[in-house]
């Protein structure tokens, strides 16, 4: 069971020990492997070439290349493990950024893939050559300890030149860090804008805003660039005067090395051999500062992810599986606010519903001007949005006593802007559910008064119909939503402007709908502002600037409102 104080990608990165202990085993192995190459100038220089002795030579090449291929198959082992690390964190915590992508959205219909594109950051970071130069880190004082046993000025000078390589690492971390925090923040903002562009783009061609929109894109662009050219600079700066010292200090260890050798204080065959080692344990850090970016990302995606993922509540797999709902729909003392931390300091109450009680088989139509809640209503029915207070039930249970999947399985909901998948339309009735039976779906679109249309589409039920159903008209689109709606036999039915796109046998096929789920006992909720979409419900509300001013029959508030107004006018 999660709680809500748990941190699920923590969680699944600490899961994985394991399999990070053994990545580290063979990064200490690799990093043993990689004193083939010393070990071997060492007897080359102070052993073959001394004695002159090639069947030595031989065998010890041909011991290097064993080794070579050892130390390939390692690498490339530790590589692969590092890559299904990433894949089984992406696999922990997917379906909770997912959600919390949703949530998000939810909250704020700007919202972009934040979590999704932060685990990705963290799982190429994991798959990458940033944790290799990590685990190769630790070796740094072996090989400059291996140094000191060869001659103490010697591993005086390496340590020297490796304090100031991890000094320069740290200054890195220090000078980079905001700026690819805002970096980050800029790429979302970026984003943001170009998915408005995309959604818009129909409206931004036809009313030649495309240059001005060019031109905000544009100024967001620059101030991307500048702060990713920025922060290029300095890791390259800094990349590049390591890669210097780590060779200049090659070198000096070399020259010191033929000083001592000339004074007979070690042999060539140790002289090269420093050298090399000294260019080892230096490696890692100059790979460190290449996957710096990296790392900073990776760490601060982490953190973001923790942070979202820790509001998340406990497990809906362990709720009591309640019995379908079959009698009515209760609302009492409703109040629907805008979300926390979507404004903050600007947060405020959309609508108050004081009651409102539904039947099986009744049809309530909610009618009001525009923008006065009319939606908020509708989604707070179906558990979107923010309650501040009060209370949603279905036969007695709240809706946050329901498990999610399960409740959706009892609502149909159609809201004013219908989105379709790009997927068969059978699926898209279907809600993407995998072995739906073909009878349910064709049940729900002669429903929604939609089943010949379709049969007139080039593959009927198994046309693809693109992305946001590009390839259907408006009046197409908003059916087929309708037949999804209705798909399953829903108990509680929210139509949210059901009829804004249809023509008049659209629209009588809506109106059948209605009557059909309402003879079967379902509770539908019709918001429209088309008086004729009413004809088939019994109970009317009416919602003003957020607040619920009337409840009753359906004729009495249309004569009470038809009696306002003509007095108003």
């Amino acid at each position: 069971m999660r709680t809500g104080k748990s941190r699920p990608l923590s969680e699944a990165i600490s899961s994985l020990r394991r399999a990070f202990v053994a990545v580290a085993a063979l990064s200490g192995v690799s990093n043993i492997l990689m004193l083939t190459g010393p070990l071997f100038m060492l007897q080359v220089y102070d052993r073959v070439l001394a004695s002159q002795n090639v069947p030595t030579l031989v065998a010890l090449s041909g011991l290097v290349v064993f080794l070579y291929l050892f130390l390939g198959s390692v690498d490339a082992l530790r590589a692969r493990m590092l890559i299904r690390i990433g894949w089984r964190v992406d696999e922990k915590i997917g379906p909770d950024a997912l959600m919390q992508t949703f949530d998000l959205g939810l909250r704020n219909a700007r919202a972009n893939n934040q979590p999704l594109h932060d685990l990705d950051q963290i799982r190429q970071f994991l798959g990458g050559a940033g944790p290799v130069a990590i685990c190769d880190l630790p070796w740094m004082p072996v090989f400059l300890a291996i140094v000191f046993v060869f001659h103490p000025w010697l591993g005086v000078l390496a340590l020297v030149g490796g304090a100031l390589l991890v000094v320069l690492t740290l200054i890195s971390e220090v000078v980079t860090r905001k700026k690819v925090a805002t970096m980050n923040s800029q790429t979302v903002q970026r984003d943001r804008l170009v998915e408005a562009g995309r959604r818009n783009a129909e409206a931004l061609r036809a009313m030649g805003m495309e240059k001005a929109f060019s031109q905000s894109w544009a100024k967001l662009n620059n101030r991307y660039l500048r702060d990713n050219t920025a922060v290029g600079d300095v890791n390259s700066t800094f990349s590049a005067y390591i890669k210097v010292i780590r060779l200049a200090l090659q070198s000096g260890v070399l020259a010191l090395g033929a000083y001592l050798a000339i004074h007979q204080e070690v042999t060539p065959g140790t002289m090269i051999a420093a050298s090399i080692l000294t260019a080892r344990a230096l490696s890692p850090v100059e790979q460190a500062i290449g996957n710096w970016r990296g790392f900073v990302a990776a760490r601060q995606a982490r953190r973001r992810l923790d942070e979202m993922l820790v509001t998340q509540g406990q497990s809906e797999d362990t709720r009591t599986r309640l019995p379908a709902p079959s009698r009515n729909l209760t609302v009492s003392n409703l109040v629907v606010g805008t979300q926390d931390g979507n404004a903050p300091g600007q947060s405020k109450v959309l609508l108050r519903i004081n009651a409102l009680t539904l039947s099986a088989g009744d049809g309530l139509g909610v009618i009001g001007p525009s923008g006065s809640g009319k939606s908020t209503l509708g989604r707070a029915l179906v558990g979107i949005g923010k309650m501040r207070g009060g209370k949603i039930r279905l036969d007695g249970a709240e809706l946050s006593h329901w498990d999610r999947d399960e409740l959706g399985k009892h609502i149909g909901y159609l809201p004013q802007d219908v989105e379709l998948f790009d997927d068969t339309v059978a699926r898209n009735i279907a809600r993407l559910q995998n072995g739906a039976l073909s009878s349910d779906i064709v049940q729900a679109a002669k429903s929604a008064g939609v089943h010949d249309m379709i049969l007139s589409l080039p593959n009927g039920y198994d046309t693809r119909i693109g992305v946001g159903g590009v390839v259907l008209s408006g009046g197409q689109r908003q059916r087929i939503g309708l037949a999804r709606a209705l798909f399953g036999n829903p108990f509680l039915i929210v139509l949210d402007e059901p009829n804004a796109s249809l023509d008049s046998d659209g629209e009588q096929a809506l109106l059948q709908s209605v009557q059909s789920a309402r003879a079967r006992g379902a509770i539908v909720v019709l918001i429209a502002h088309r008086p004729s979409a009413l004809a088939t419900v019994n109970l009317a509300t009416v919602i003003q600037d957020g607040h619920q001013i009337a409840f009753g029959k359906r004729d009495d508030i249309l004569r009470r409102t038809v009696r306002q107004v003509g007095e108003s006018a």
